[in-house]
């Protein structure tokens, strides 16, 4: 699964979920691009180590992924897009009738607007080059809902169906459209939160994991990064050249139940 001589930008990449993903694209040979709001010495150096590990180019763009032009700056700065990850996203957790609209507004413009954004710019890019792959980041959450998660749950249900339209829009071209449907992944957010639940709630570390974090994921495991990264990969292969339009969730069989 070769993707030498190909350029991915990855939103939201910095951490987590969007930096494994990163790292699976560059061990494949990509050379990447990545992002987050932040513009320190660090993420410089991350994107510099990155390339020096898996021998490729790799850059670090600072975009604001709640601001429309600054989306599409980052892909026009990146130069080239072969492959576009839209990966970028935050949380906030509350009951509806008392969501904060400034929340509201922020989960929406990063997690579905940016997508919408990144994939204009991207798609003339890959036209030119003659081949294309645009890989969106849902969730489990984009196939189905919990409470208090409203604009979350309305984000990624957004980026499933902007798949779908994508998709089709270039269906006779030689572009993809796909989305990753995580449930919960193993990243440093998600492994901060665990000591402080398990006080909250006064269980042990194993008991918050198995029925707090991974009460509605079948396998009781968490995904790793590097699945997720891996999924994206194969997406971005020759044998994926015919899926698009889809979802492949990678949840542990939560949306089976």
């Amino acid at each position: 699964m070769s993707l030498k001589g190909k350029t991915a930008v990855i939103t939201g990449s910095n951490s987590g979920i969007g930096l494994g993903i990163a790292r699976e694209l560059a061990r494949a040979g990509a050379s990447v691009v990545l992002n987050s709001f932040t513009d320190t010495d660090e993420d410089h150096k991350l994107a510099e180590e990155l390339g020096r590990e898996f021998g490729v180019d790799a850059r670090y763009i600072k975009a604001d992924m709640s601001k429309g032009d600054e989306c599409r700056a980052l892909i026009e700065t990146a130069g080239s897009c072969d492959i576009l990850v839209n990966n970028a996203g935050i949380q906030f957790v509350s009951p509806i009738d008392e969501f904060p609209l400034d929340k509201w507004d922020a989960i929406i413009a990063i997690n579905m607007n940016s997508a919408f954004h990144c994939t204009a710019a991207a798609l003339p890019k890959m036209r030119t080059a003659g081949w294309g792959r645009i890989v969106n980041v849902a969730s489990a959450h984009g196939l189905t809902a919990s409470p208090y998660k409203s604009a979350y749950v309305a984000a990624k249900h957004g980026v499933v169906g902007m798949t779908k339209v994508v998709a089709l829009e270039t269906a006779k071209e030689p572009i993809t459209c796909n989305a990753i449907c995580p449930g919960y992944v193993k990243t440093p957010l998600v492994e901060a939160q665990i000591p402080d639940t398990a006080k909250k709630y006064n269980m042990s570390e194993e008991e918050v994991i198995e029925k707090v974090l991974l009460e509605r994921q079948p396998s009781k495991a968490f995904a790793t990064v590097e699945q997720i990264g891996g999924t994206a990969v194969f997406l971005c292969s020759d044998a994926a050249e015919q899926i698009t339009g889809t979802t492949i969730s990678v949840d542990g069989g939560w949306t089976a139940l």
